[in-house]
Parts: C-alpha cells; sequence; structure tokens
C-alpha cells in the first residue's frame, strides 16, 4: 500500500505551526521552475536554505544555466519578503558518472534515477548534519515524472543514517506542479526540456513554451545577478 506523504507533510506542518515553530530545513533543489512551488508552500513554516546540488546535469553550460536561474528566483522571492538563504555546492559531473557506471542503458525512472537521487539527497542529508539544521527535503518530488515513493523512501533512510529526519512529501499532489508552471510563467523562468544528464530523454525540439522561457530567461538572470538579492554563502 502506497503512503499518503502529502498527509504526513500536512501533520507535520500542523503541528509545527501548532508549537509556534518555525525550524531550519535545507531544501536540495533541481531547479529553479520546481523549487517555485515548493519554496511558496514551505517558506511559511520553516527557515529555507537552498542547496543547488546536481552533478547529474550535461552539459556544464546547461547547468550554469539552471543554476543562475534558481539564484535569481531566489532573488526576487526575497525582494517580495522570503527569506530564503543558498548554500552554494560544485559541479562534480565526473562523480555521477562514477555512480551510475554500468546504467547508463537503464529506463527512465529505473535503477539509474534511483542511484541519481540517492547521490544528490546523501550530499544534501549530509550538508544538513554538517550545518546543524532540523530538516532536510527535496523539490524532486513535484515533478510527475519522480517516483515519490522511491524518494521519501531514499530520504528517510539517509535521514536515518545521518541524525537529520527527512522532511516527507508528494509536491504534485494538490497541483502542485501544476502551481509550478504558473510561477514559471510569472516570473518568467527558463524551463528545460530534459531532466538533466546525457542518458535522460529529451525531445528533439524545444516546445514554444520552452523556446519562449529561454529567451526570457537571460533577462531574468543578469536582472537578479545586478540586484544581488540571493543570499548566498559557500559550503
Amino acid at each position: 500500500m502506497k503512503t499518503n506523504y502529502q498527509l504526513e507533510l500536512d501533520r507535520i506542518l500542523a503541528e509545527l505551526d501548532a508549537r509556534g515553530e518555525r525550524p531550519r530545513l535545507l531544501l536540495h533543489s533541481c531547479c529553479g521552475p520546481c523549487s517555485s512551488y515548493v519554496l511558496e508552500c514551505l517558506a511559511p513554516h520553516f527557515q529555507v536554505t537552498v542547496l543547488y546540488y546536481n552533478p547529474c546535469i550535461d552539459p556544464e553550460e546547461e547547468y550554469t544555466l539552471r543554476k543562475g536561474v534558481q539564484l535569481g528566483l531566489i532573488g526576487r522571492m526575497n525582494e517580495h519578503g522570503a527569506d530564503i538563504e543558498v548554500l552554494d555546492a560544485e559541479y562534480d559531473h565526473v562523480s555521477f558518472l562514477d555512480a551510475v557506471r554500468g546504467h547508463e542503458t537503464d529506463r527512465e525512472g529505473g535503477a539509474r534515477c534511483a542511484i541519481c537521487f540517492e547521490q544528490r539527497l546523501r550530499r544534501t542529508a549530509e550538508a544538513a548534519r554538517d550545518g546543524g539544521f532540523d530538516w532536510f527535503c527535496t523539490t524532486l518530488t513535484v515533478s510527475p515524472h519522480k517516483n515519490a515513493q522511491v524518494l521519501n523512501t531514499i530520504g528517510r533512510d539517509l535521514g536515518l543514517e545521518y541524525g537529520v529526519p527527512f522532511l516527507p512529501s508528494d509536491f504534485k499532489k494538490r497541483d502542485g506542479y501544476k502551481r509550478s508552471i504558473e510561477l514559471s510563467r510569472e516570473y518568467c523562468l527558463y524551463r528545460q526540456n530534459y531532466c538533466g544528464c546525457e542518458f535522460s530523454s529529451r525531445p528533439e525540439t524545444a516546445d514554444a513554451e520552452t523556446q519562449v522561457m529561454s529567451a526570457m530567461v537571460s533577462h531574468s538572470i543578469a536582472e537578479s545577478a545586478r540586484q544581488g538579492k540571493a543570499g548566498f554563502y559557500e559550503e
């Protein structure tokens, strides 16, 4: 029987609100568009720090573009009253290739993806422990292409290993994914048309919406960089 992780999240948020607590949360983010709804959902309940750690992304230019979009979004959300911080991480694609060696031809959503989830969440759990965070979590469950049962199981096990509880979630529920698309349009965010790695499925050409977003993203990044609004520090 599948666990309803959205209900588990609801229960935890209600308990925190009832106690008047706003604990520190380290949120792994896969990209700006996915994080948009998740940050909107969690920032009222937690002191959120975003860890952008995604060694799976290829090529490096795409990684840099997505990271810039993430930082730009946080800067603009902070302009509107949020207090989100950022924990930096290096780009290390070789570590991803080493981790998934032998699984290059796995189907999308199979063992290779689970290895990738574990690599990113392990780094997040380790950073959460070292940084004294109260919880850690990931934006990945907002995607309809990501298995929330697998992600939450990995997160729970890593939480036990590192001594920091994993915040359960299934952010795609209650139109979370739809809301992320709306926020991407509102903030003019670049929405990539493939997951990240060189083995992932990707269409031959981007759809019209992605082309429009791509054309607008340079302005979004440049404006955020000019204002320097994102709280940013190195690990």
